[in-house]
């Protein structure tokens, strides 16, 4: 039975769902006027990294977040089998505000076997935006392939994670967030690292697209903002670091740029490193370096231009070129230095140029869905509508409870009016002919009506012996 209590009951139910997607996990409390901190993903798993090998909690796929002190080095404890490429990206975020020194403060990622060799060259992501905090991130892997020599058993491995950094450098406790990935195995052979001159290396002209949407950067990779080809704009404060994500399939590749307009008044001076652009692939591997341009009042852009996904550019040296080895959301991290407030103490407009070059090809094939490393209809949507991960959640399960609802109705609806149909015929004809005993109509009484979902229709024909012609009470 549909009643107002049902009705408010499902209305809660949607509420309820919409707040649980949007729950807050920012490390630390801002105030309105702060800049707010990395938010961390929902959910995600609390675990405490060990000096040694020798107690190091057990890692699983999935996400963690740990701290990480100056000077400290951490173990975490994974099992490998010897078919699956594994990828173990940490996040080092500091509060906005932290101190930290260009270059000298990093997080070096290693992953190494039980005899404490390294399986990959691993990863060292440090500061290079004029002594600005903003999160930092890199991966290192144990990848499966006939040019690894070390690394191939299964077994047990561990992840190491060692903060650098020298005695003038900020003492804050640094959060980080740790994300395990597994890359299935292909079905086939494994394609080969593309020739040189394959691909242009020239760099085109960023999109002038007449018509600007509006874009939502988020906080970090957990609820970056969705954009695809076009021109968006957002507002960023002095001090802040902005992510958006964009849908790269393969073949597919970036050219991007993100820009601040001239400044209005009279101030004069040179902001170094005041604009600063990044580009992660959707393992948070580091695509190349960040680039970080100079703001002196005039219109600047920070631009980045990457090489086209393919499976083979992981045996490429050059590091910008080995990220691009996967399809999937890409990440966009945008920084405004603290001292750029002299420009914009209100904050600016940010204009971001995002152009998704060539056709999609076919993928290597993997033995299993591809899961993260992969760009469905569903992404393309989600870009294009601009919408975060938690919104494109909510969405798709407000969507779902909305279909669920009208299929149900839709049934009710069905079998009442037939219901009716046939009531009133026999109600006709009981008129003048009486039928035998047994019969619906031989008393002249109508049919029982269809059963609602949940209630037998023994039930339903006993409630309904002796009513009159109609619905079913309470509707």
């Amino acid at each position: 039975m549909v009643t107002a209590r049902t009705t408010h009951r499902g209305i809660a139910v949607l509420a309820t769902l919409a707040a649980v997607a949007v729950l807050p996990g920012t490390v630390g409390v801002a105030s309105a006027d702060a800049v707010p901190g990395y938010r961390t993903a929902d959910g995600a798993t609390q675990i405490g990294g060990t000096p040694t090998n020798e107690d190091a909690p057990q890692l699983k796929p999935g996400l963690h977040t740990d701290t990480i002190k100056r000077g400290e080095q951490k173990y975490y404890a994974v099992t490998l089998d010897d078919r699956t490429n594994a990828y173990f990206s940490a996040v080092a975020a500091p509060r906005p505000g932290t101190k930290v020194e260009d270059y000298g403060d990093k997080l070096t990622i290693n992953v190494q076997d039980s005899n404490g060799n390294s399986c990959d060259t691993g990863a060292s992501p440090f500061f290079r935006g004029g002594g600005m905090a903003y999160p930092i991130a890199d991966y290192a892997t144990r990848r499966i392939g006939a040019d690894r020599p070390d690394c191939q058993k299964a077994g047990p491995y561990y992840l190491v994670l060692t903060r650098e950094g020298s005695a003038t450098s900020g003492p804050d406790t640094w959060p980080i967030e740790l994300d395990y990935l597994e890359e299935p195995p292909l079905k086939g052979s494994t394609p080969a690292r593309p020739g040189q001159g394959t691909w242009s290396t020239a760099t085109p002209a960023p999109r002038t697209d007449p018509t600007e949407r509006a874009a939502k950067g988020g906080t970090g990779f957990n609820d970056a903002g969705s954009v695809a080809t076009g021109v968006w704009t957002d507002r960023i404060r002095p001090g802040e670091t902005r992510f958006y994500r964009v849908p790269v399939d393969w073949g597919q590749r970036l050219n991007l740029s993100a820009e601040l307009p001239n400044a209005t008044g009279n101030v004069t001076g040179i902001v170094g490193n005041a604009l600063g652009l990044g580009v992660y692939n959707p393992a948070r591997g580091a695509v190349g370096t960040a680039t970080f341009v100079p703001y002196t009042g005039k219109p600047a852009a920070a631009k980045q231009f990457t090489a086209p996904v393919d499976y083979g550019n992981r045996f490429n040296p050059v590091d910008a070129v080995s990220a691009m080895r996967f399809a999937g959301w890409y990440y966009l991290a945008v920084s405004l230095h603290p001292d750029a407030a002299r420009y914009f103490p209100k904050g600016t407009d940010l204009t971001l140029r995002v152009d998704v070059l060539l056709h999609p090809k076919a993928g290597p094939g993997y033995t299993k869905p591809a899961g993260t490393f992969s760009v469905t209809p569903e992404d393309q949507e989600t870009a294009r509508k601009g919408q975060n991960a938690q919104e494109a959640a909510t969405s798709g399960t407000l969507m779902t409870v909305a279909y669920a609802g009208i299929g149900t109705g839709v049934v009710l609806l069905a079998g009442l009016g037939t219901w009716t149909l046939v009531a009133r015929r026999q109600a006709a004809g009981a008129a003048g002919v009486a039928g035998p005993a047994g019969v619906a109509g031989a008393s002249g009484e109508p049919p029982a009506p269809p059963a609602l979902p949940g209630q037998s229709t023994r039930t339903t024909q006993q409630g309904q012996r002796g009513a009159q012609f109609g619905p079913p009470q309470g509707w």
